[in-house]
């Protein structure tokens, strides 16, 4: 499809969550990109978390790697150009690509209607569950065993909005700045459960090793790529990319290398139209 024309596990473990811009921050591009743009200027620039393993970590070398950086190494190497990769948090990963600092997010991104106000979103190329974890001894099954208890969130994440849909009102939802917060708190017996992606509970896995498990899924969360609005061929070049990894074996590869399964099936989305 070429175009022609060691890491502490609690500071690493950050919501992966877009914050809405207000509208007068909003860059609109002067024209829309397109591929050969990237391919003319040298270098596709990508925005990636570097603080979600596995899929965005920093290495060794301490250089951006994990599951979105394979996928971005992946997406240049088909397009036929360099790859940039900027490291970008859960709150200005929206801003910096409004704002034209990268071409385009590959952060582990999961598509919501707030969101698509505000990009376009590609065809999925991950998903991620998020669930409600608690200690195994833990009397909960449903979201109405709730009513009671604490339960920490990593504030404005999908995580925060899936559960305060389905939570009892007596229920006290404590918002943490990121999920590295929240994991301590339930660690320190703070709350009594949390809400997070089973991408963290891995992590979680590791330090507490058999003491918590996931009580119920509340969604699962497709991750696209996210373009600004009006880049349509761009869009369809990317979507055309997700496509041949997936067929050629190259996505499950990835997904093997850093989940150590293989792809599932990637839940279909409604896209909006940009």
């Amino acid at each position: 499809m070429k175009h022609t024309s060691r890491f502490s596990p609690l500071r690493r473990l950050v919501v992966a969550a877009g914050v809405l811009l207000p509208l007068g921050m909003i860059a609109a591009p002067a024209e829309a990109q397109t591929v050969d743009s990237i391919v003319k200027k040298g270098k596709l620039t990508v925005g990636m978390l570097v603080d979600f393993p596995p899929f965005g970590i920093t290495n060794a070398e301490n250089k951006p790697d994990g599951y979105d950086a394979d996928v971005a190494r992946l997406m240049a190497k088909h397009m036929g150009t360099q790859l940039e990769i900027v490291p970008v948090t859960g709150p200005n990963r929206i801003p910096y690509l409004l704002t034209n600092k990268v071409d385009l997010l590959v952060a582990s991104l999961g598509v919501t209607p707030e969101r698509a106000k505000q990009v376009q979103f590609s065809e999925p190329y991950a998903s991620i569950d998020i669930g409600l974890l608690a200690p195994k001894k833990a009397a909960i099954k449903t979201a109405d065993d709730l009513k009671t208890m604490r339960v920490a969130v990593a504030r404005a994440s999908t995580q925060d909005t899936a559960l305060t849909e389905v939570a009892p009102k007596t229920a006290k939802i404590m918002r943490f700045d990121d999920d590295a917060s929240a994991v301590q708190a339930l660690l320190s017996n703070q709350v009594d459960a949390i809400g997070l992606s089973n991408v963290v509970a891995r992590e979680l896995e590791k330090m507490a090793p058999g003491q918590y498990e996931m009580k119920f899924v509340l969604r699962r969360q497709p991750n696209a790529v996210a373009l600004r609005k009006d880049q349509d061929e761009l869009l369809a070049w990317v979507n055309k990319f997700i496509e041949t990894i997936k067929a050629n074996g190259e996505l499950n590869a990835i997904h093997q290398k850093w989940l150590g399964s293989d792809l599932p099936e990637l839940p279909k989305v409604d896209l909006p139209k940009s």
